[in-house]
């Protein structure tokens, strides 16, 4: 068993999120799902189609939820999964975040949550012309 990755965000930001990083990794080494809440949206019908999604993605480890943008509706939706279902919720998805969180497909939800939030972190840099590239 491994935790499942919900992706709740405006638009088709999580769909594109997930596809880029596949593209990037290769591969999908866990269960994902998309789900948009575009705006002017029924929020309880996107609410009811992300427990849903919650429900089909736990497979017993459970979910992590990851969402753009605090206090918007995609979060406010993926908040209230917390009072039915076994999830993390991590706000403020990026490119980073996601690829970290696929390269640990065999960490519990608790790590796995931990990994979300350094990988969006982290993954955020300043590149300015004065700094010289560091090799690898």
């Amino acid at each position: 068993m491994n935790v499942g990755i919900l992706l709740i965000t405006h638009g088709n930001i999580g769909a594109v999120l997930l596809q880029t990083a596949i593209e990037v990794l290769g591969v999908c080494p866990l269960q994902t799902t998309t789900l948009s809440a575009p705006a002017g949206c029924d929020p309880d019908w996107v609410f009811r189609e992300a427990s849903s999604a919650a429900d089909r993605l736990n497979t017993g480890d459970g979910v992590l939820v990851l969402t753009d943008l605090y206090g918007s509706t995609p979060s406010n939706i993926a908040c209230r999964l917390r009072e039915q279902h076994r999830v993390r919720v991590v706000s403020g998805v990026n490119l980073p975040m996601l690829i970290r969180v696929l390269n640990y497909p065999d960490m519990d939800l608790d790590e796995l949550t931990h990994k979300a939030v350094t990988g969006g972190r982290d993954g955020v840099l300043t590149c300015n012309l004065e700094d010289p590239p560091h090799a690898g």
